[in-house]
């Protein structure tokens, strides 16, 4: 093995398209990170091949604070230490969306809170798209993800488009689950990995399947979702429109920041 960075964060996005959340530790299982993604809004406007309400549509979407009630129990599965004490190790028992453990209220962009299915929230959401779209609320076991269901991203990338363009790219454009710290230090040496897989930590093993094609979203600002369409010029012009990596997930563990970053093969 041979170690080729670490993890400099870890974020998951309980609703799809809202403000993301850093993590200290988080289950990487089979369909992602447990709690990511598990809520979205589904749009009466949006094609069927991608039904949801996101920024591209709403942009202060981005400003939503979805919150689970229960942090402490919604980082991993409840019965993940006597699962892996059998034998090999099964796999976990992922909670019900009915259980408390993943019931989650929301911070408007104004400080009011409600709960995620509260009528009030899809009202705020159609503020300015209103005549458009009727939004229903969809709630899954697994991630309701755009593509696969472990995105990566490193620092250097974003420190990279940053001189390119001479501003300060804010990484968390980019709504990776995982922000990585290269050794080689290179931006775009993430590219490497695609094909390959990488060991994260103790046991987490990730195939890399392919290089992420950027969309509207990475132009919003995260604090305030005011768009820089010149972001999605300049990679679309000099890197093909495409940063970060998607991974899918071969063996499921327990990741941490400063987590080490194999490379299997």
């Amino acid at each position: 093995m041979i170690v080729v960075g670490r993890v400099e964060s870890l974020w998951r996005y309980p609703v799809k398209s809202m403000r993301g959340e850093q993590l200290q530790e988080a289950f990487v299982g089979f369909p992602g990170i447990y709690g990511d993604r598990l809520y979205a809004f589904q749009s009466s406007a949006a094609p069927k091949r991608f039904p949801w309400l996101t920024a591209r549509e709403q942009e202060a979407m981005l400003l939503y604070r979805p919150r689970y009630r229960c942090p402490d129990r919604t980082t991993k599965p409840g019965n993940l230490t006597e699962a892996e004490a059998i034998g090999s190790g099964l796999t976990p028992v992922y909670a019900d969306l009915s259980d408390d453990d993943l019931t989650l209220d929301v911070e408007s962009p104004s400080g009011e809170r409600l709960a995620i299915d509260d009528p009030r929230l899809i009202s705020l959401l159609r503020e300015g798209i209103r005549d458009k779209h009727e939004l229903t609320l969809l709630r899954s076991h697994r991630a309701m993800t755009d593509c696969r269901p472990v995105s990566i991203f490193s620092v250097q990338t974003a420190r990279q488009l940053g001189q390119e363009l001479g501003i300060n790219v804010d990484k968390r454009r980019f709504r990776a689950n995982l922000y990585i710290d290269l050794e080689s230090g290179k931006g775009f040496g993430e590219d490497e990995f695609v094909g390959r897989t990488l060991q994260i930590g103790r046991k987490t093993r990730i195939a890399v399947l392919k290089r992420d094609s950027r969309c509207k979203i990475m132009t919003l600002d995260p604090d305030t979702a005011q768009p820089n369409p010149e972001l999605m010029k300049h990679l679309a012009g000099v890197h093909e429109g495409q940063a970060g990596i998607y991974g899918a997930v071969l063996v499921e563990g327990i990741v941490r920041p400063g987590d080490a970053i194999a490379l299997l093969d």
